[in-house]
């Protein structure tokens, strides 16, 4: 799925393996604004958790961030992530919950009892004509005994915890992709905010310059060898660059705030961008060496085929429902009527369960767990054709943009040129403002493209990196940070 960033910034995202085992990374095109805090985040959906983070504490002054910094302290405190880490504890308490089935089970319940039968309320009040007292007792007695139970053979509790310690495998490959999403994420909003301080930047070089054509038209309407219609079309485009000025200030702060959510600073902390995205040529790979790299590293890849392990061993437990177990049950202990008097008690025994009539319960799980085995290899086929999209799609936006910064580059200075020119003219007299504008109007476009295509250009880069399951390795390799 592709994702276009323009002035509206409409966001079309991909699914996000997050909440499950499936994810898919959303591309980038062009940006000409910020996003706005809290938003989707390429590859999830939505609003997502990776959007968020639990702050840390206020830090006074102001604080240096670099790309890398910004990548270490969202995965610490993204959200996303955090939940993940306790998606792991949870699959873990369910392990134990299966494992329980087939472990001992040890208890001690001593316990002294004293009654008293009342059998006048049970209608007992005399037999064959001898009178039987309203009740007897007291009677006492004492039992302390430890009992053991432990399952000697359960095909259904052995496949079940088996299915368990995939899912516990699954959740941790899930946790592993889950850090690559933060690194897709923090990078995301990272570049956007060095896009937007780099617009920052060339808003004010280009009122600098309106301002000297404001100036100059001023000028020679004083001095009369221009008419006021010049100084007014000076003034207008002074004001207009003004105002970019003023909306470009404003998107760079509220893209700061995104940052700040995203990698878990705390509200209100101060905080400088210091890497400027630089252009660094990427070493090519080929569409093979890629997609082989893609499915031996994507985490969310091996947490699809860890499923459907899972599932293949929770259809082993629903077969299994039709077999017989055997268990081992055992006491000992003191039983009497009092503790002084009490002797040694125990029992042993074993029991076979063979079942016989389950009532269909047996065939309904077979049915679910072939239906859910079914859905996981589904997934699977479908997430492995998604990640093939995903490493030509990162491939193509990565050359493309980088054709781009190039052809931008060289825009810049041709426009650049002409703008001298124009000026020039105007001060000689040759020409109008109108031609001068319309060159300073040109200036803009292409310091815009060139911002929007090496923005595209790094963006591809970490998406690439994504693609592939390894951002986190990769991130310090493709952005060395200046």
């Amino acid at each position: 799925m592709t994702l276009t960033c323009g002035a509206g910034r409409t966001l079309l995202l991909a699914a996000v393996f997050l909440c499950g085992t499936g994810t898919s990374l959303a591309q980038t095109e062009r940006t000409s604004s910020s996003s706005t805090p809290g938003q989707a985040i390429p590859g999830t959906v939505g609003v997502s958790p990776f959007a968020g983070s639990v702050p840390a504490k206020l830090v006074p002054g102001v604080i240096p961030l670099s790309l890398q910094d910004a990548i270490d302290r969202g995965l610490k405190q993204n959200l996303g992530l955090l939940l993940s880490n306790a998606d792991i504890r949870s699959a873990s308490g369910q392990r134990w919950e299966q494992l329980s089935a087939l472990l001992p089970h040890v208890n001690a319940e001593p316990y002294v009892e004293e009654s008293e039968i009342n059998l006048a309320e049970l209608g007992l009040k005399s037999l064959g004509g001898i009178q039987i007292p309203p009740s007897v007792g007291p009677f006492s007695f004492f039992d302390a005994r430890a009992t053991v139970t432990q399952s000697l053979f359960d095909w259904k509790s052995i496949n079940a915890t088996r299915a368990a310690s995939q899912s516990l495998k699954s959740a941790e490959y899930t946790n592993k992709d889950a850090r690559d999403l933060v690194v897709l994420a923090v990078g995301y909003t990272y570049l956007q905010a060095i896009a937007d301080e780099a617009r920052i930047e060339t808003a004010e070089a280009q009122v600098k310059t309106a301002q000297a054509l404001h100036n100059q038209a001023a000028d020679q309407l004083n001095a009369g060898t221009s008419p006021e219609i010049d100084e007014l079309r000076a003034k207008v485009e002074l004001q207009t660059r003004q105002q970019q000025l003023i909306q470009a200030k404003n998107d760079f702060a509220i893209q700061k705030l995104t940052v700040a959510r995203v990698i878990g600073l705390a509200p209100g902390q101060e905080f400088e961008l210091t890497d400027k995205s630089p252009y660094q040529p990427f070493e090519g790979i080929t569409v093979d060496d890629a997609l082989k790299r893609a499915y031996a590293f994507r985490s969310d890849y091996q947490a699809a085929m860890t499923d459907i392990r899972a599932a293949e061993f929770l259809r082993k437990a629903a077969l299994a429902g039709y077999l017989p177990s055997l268990a081992f049950n055992a006491d000992y202990g003191t039983a009497g009527a009092h503790p002084s008097t009490a002797t040694q008690v125990s029992d042993v025994r074993g029991t076979l369960t063979i079942p016989i009539f389950q009532g269909g319960s047996v065939h309904g799980d077979v049915l679910q767990a072939d239906a859910k085995l079914e859905q996981s290899r589904e997934r699977l086929e479908n997430l492995r054709a998604q990640i093939d999209s995903d490493v030509r799609a990162a491939l193509f936006n990565l050359q493309s943009s980088a054709e781009q910064v190039n052809v931008a580059r060289s825009n810049i200075d041709l426009a650049e040129e002409t703008l001298t020119r124009s000026r020039n003219r105007f001060s000689a007299g040759v020409t109008d403002t109108v031609e001068v504008v319309q060159s300073q109007e040109a200036v803009a476009s292409a310091h815009e493209q060139y911002i929007s295509s090496l923005y595209s250009y790094n963006f591809a880069k970490i998406s690439l990196a994504r693609a592939l399951g390894v951002a986190e390795e990769s991130v310090k390799d493709y952005f060395k940070g200046k």
